[in-house]
């Protein structure tokens, strides 16, 4: 028999991959509480944890176990009560682990099991598999393009970028500096050897001398190598970043007279749902807030949320502004254009034609995608019927949806920004 024992000590998060393998087997389940979640909260607490309860039924485990073995024979009684295929009723009374039930004297339950989800696990449930439409014009994942740029000279570098003159001078300068003493007193050597043999040749022993000192020193010079690795220089290039991967999000609200206070609620939830979406899932990607009713103004994020000014009903005059703010700031060729927008669907008469003209003739070609929701009970509005007209034109980069109450705000959200596969 052998035993095998764990040593390894426990780390402060030991118990993390046994999350995360949980969290994947009950992902249904956790993903339905996600959405009744959002659809139930407040928004001021749509991003927070969430508590997940999984009916005891579905958390049963497998297990192993010894069988009886060998050959037996057994004889079962036979009943009055029951045949083949009857199904039997379940005990009646309590056990049912739900609690608020009457008490019994029979039946076996288990309780829900119950536990806590942390906020990036309620967020990453609730953006799974969403992503911006049609990002066919540049990436948005955080990366930015580079191009080469000379940097000087560096000691290391790939050998395709060797500088063959700041290496050799390197070579030289080291040369030099090894071997000048050498040098200075061959030269000196070498004068001396050449008095002693005029003025005193039969000194033997000293000429002798004098000749092997000369050829030590020209032995040294010549070990100092021509060419070091020390010596190679490389031309040094670094890659400096060319911000391509850009875009931006134009949120267009009706903050009209005719929006009613929990119609003005049900549109701020929906967009603070995709803000939420961006900044979680996009590093590099601009919000562009604009509230219209009669007039249309481009505000910061406080103002979008939290202002109560209102006013009669002109669409097109938050369209004309988005085409504006294009026109001076995001240039189509170098922008990923996307645009939000959130009403009632209740616009004066004669302004509807002229929202479904600015979109087909100007807007659209410039967007990457745009989606419109209609937040109404009642059957739909004028608005939507000429955007139907450009959801003819544009079917790939337009869609509009229809929110009756808090519950269909998530559903419509998932819809609109849905991951779609490449075709």
């Amino acid at each position: 028999m052998s035993y095998v024992i764990d040593r390894r000590l426990n780390g402060k998060n030991k118990s993390t991959v046994n999350r995360q393998r949980f969290l994947r087997r009950y992902k249904a389940h956790i993903k339905k509480a996600v959405e009744e979640a959002v659809g139930r909260r407040s928004i001021t607490d749509i991003e927070h944890g969430e508590q997940i309860s999984i009916p005891g039924r579905d958390i049963d485990e497998p297990i192993f176990h010894h069988g009886q073995g060998g050959r037996q024979t057994r004889v079962h009684p036979g009943n009055r009560e029951f045949t083949t295929g009857d199904q039997i009723e379940r005990p009646q009374g309590g056990g049912g682990g739900q609690g608020g039930q009457q008490a019994g004297d029979s039946g076996e339950g288990m309780d829900e099991f119950v536990f806590q989800i942390t906020q990036e696990e309620f967020l990453d449930f609730m953006f799974e598999d969403l992503a911006l439409p049609n990002l066919i014009k540049r990436h948005i994942t955080g990366a930015d393009t580079f191009k080469p740029v000379r940097a000087g000279i560096s000691a290391q570098g790939n050998p395709s970028r060797i500088n063959i003159v700041r290496s050799m001078r390197a070579a030289h300068a080291r040369r030099i500096a090894l071997s000048g003493g050498s040098r200075s007193r061959l030269r000196a050597a070498t004068k001396e050897l050449e008095l002693l043999r005029q003025n005193q040749p039969d000194n033997l022993t000293d000429i002798r001398a004098l000749e092997n000192e000369i050829e030590q020193l020209k032995r040294r010079i010549d070990r100092i190598p021509f060419l070091d690795t020390f010596d190679l220089r490389y031309n040094l290039i670094t890659k400096q970043p060319n911000p391509s991967s850009k875009a931006v999000m134009f949120c267009l609200m009706d903050v009209s007279g005719s929006m009613t206070q929990a119609t003005k609620d049900l549109a701020k939830r929906f967009y603070i749902l995709l803000y939420m979406f961006l900044r979680r899932n996009y590093e590099r990607i601009e919000v562009v807030f604009i509230r219209h009713h009669t007039s249309a103004k481009e505000v910061d994020e406080q103002e979008f949320f939290y202002s109560r000014e209102t006013g009669g009903t002109i669409v097109s005059s938050a369209l004309r502004l988005t085409q504006e703010i294009v026109e001076t700031r995001y240039s189509p060729n170098e922008w990923n254009i996307y645009c939000a927008q959130a009403s009632d669907g209740d616009n004066w008469n004669d302004d509807s034609p002229i929202c479904r003209e600015l979109l087909i003739r100007q807007l659209m070609p410039a967007m990457q995608y745009y989606c419109y929701v209609e937040i109404t009970p009642r059957e739909h509005q004028a608005l939507w019927y000429e955007y139907e007209q450009v959801a003819e034109h544009y079917s790939e980069s337009f869609a509009q949806q229809q929110i009756v109450d808090a519950g269909d705000i998530y559903p419509v959200f998932r819809k609109l920004f849905q991951k779609r596969m490449a075709t």
